[in-house]
């Protein structure tokens, strides 16, 4: 992980070719981390792996994180790994609840393979839009399934799950 001073040079250096892509850094749980712009986050993903001296060539992580009441509301996280130094390196770009429609951000599943799923797992559990991506559409819930569950205003509850030792409680189990 790069200490604090070398997070601060990344950024400075990602700065040089991409203006405006780094709106901050943090280190955060022993994590060192990027924050990028999302219209942007190619670039700084790109620049990661494609830069000799950086080398993040596989991404370990993507995952969303929904915020509320915090605004930018979604975060979207990309955990990034130097397999020859054993070094991890976060970026983080953060999304706006937008007042019609859903939250986008650009795939980076042609540049990472292991994004794929990822992104598909954003989308079908939080709503993120990944423009771009081959194959946008829901992984592990019903493709008639309404609502984004892991939104933190999601209503609790929902139908009950039949267990065998519950399924003389719940009335219709049989149907």
């Amino acid at each position: 992980m790069p200490d604090a001073p070398g997070l601060e040079l990344i950024s400075i250096e990602i700065e040089q070719d991409h203006a405006g892509a780094i709106l901050g850094t943090y280190h955060e749980h022993g994590q060192a981390c990027l924050i990028a712009d999302p219209e942007q986050i190619r670039d700084v993903l790109g620049w990661l792996r494609e830069t000799p001296a950086q080398g993040y060539s596989f991404l370990a992580s993507l995952h969303v994180a929904d915020y509320l009441p915090a605004e930018p509301r979604f975060g979207v996280h990309y955990e990034l790994l130097n397999m020859a130094r054993v070094e991890r390196i976060r970026v983080r770009a953060a999304l706006p609840e937008p007042a019609e429609g859903l939250p986008e951000i650009d795939s980076v599943a042609d540049m990472f393979p292991t994004a794929d799923f990822a992104e598909r797992e954003g989308y079908d559990f939080f709503g993120i839009i990944f423009r771009g991506h081959p194959d946008l559409r829901r992984i592990l819930l019903p493709e008639d399934y309404v609502g984004w569950p892991q939104r933190r205003d999601f209503p609790i509850g929902g139908e009950p799950v039949i267990f065998t030792n519950t399924e003389q409680q719940v009335p219709g189990w049989y149907r």
